[in-house]
């Protein structure tokens, strides 16, 4: 059986296939799994980071996996309330 393919492959491998293979590899391989920071705190810095940078295409996969690794919803909700100040809410749809 042929292993599923990353969220990287899925997104955007057919048209930038190295691109999906560093993702893979270099980020959420060697990147990700430095001893350094644990992979909660990890998430917790790449939601911090998506949500300053307002990379909502990004956000729901890195929240989901924040929630997988232990950060919890009202975690969440108090770091989107505490960036609102410092990043800016967003714009009217």
């Amino acid at each position: 059986m042929p292993d599923t393919p990353s969220p990287a492959r899925k997104a955007f491998g057919d048209i930038a296939p190295g691109l999906a293979d560093y993702t893979d590899h270099i980020l959420f391989g060697d990147v990700w799994e430095r001893p350094g920071l644990a992979p909660r705190e990890r998430c917790i810095v790449t939601v911090s980071s998506l949500i300053s940078l307002y990379r909502t295409n990004e956000l729901g996969f890195h929240i989901r996996k924040a929630l997988a690794t232990g950060v919890t919803e009202a975690e969440i909700i108090e770091i989107i309330t505490h960036l609102a100040f410092y990043s800016g809410w967003p714009g009217p749809v």
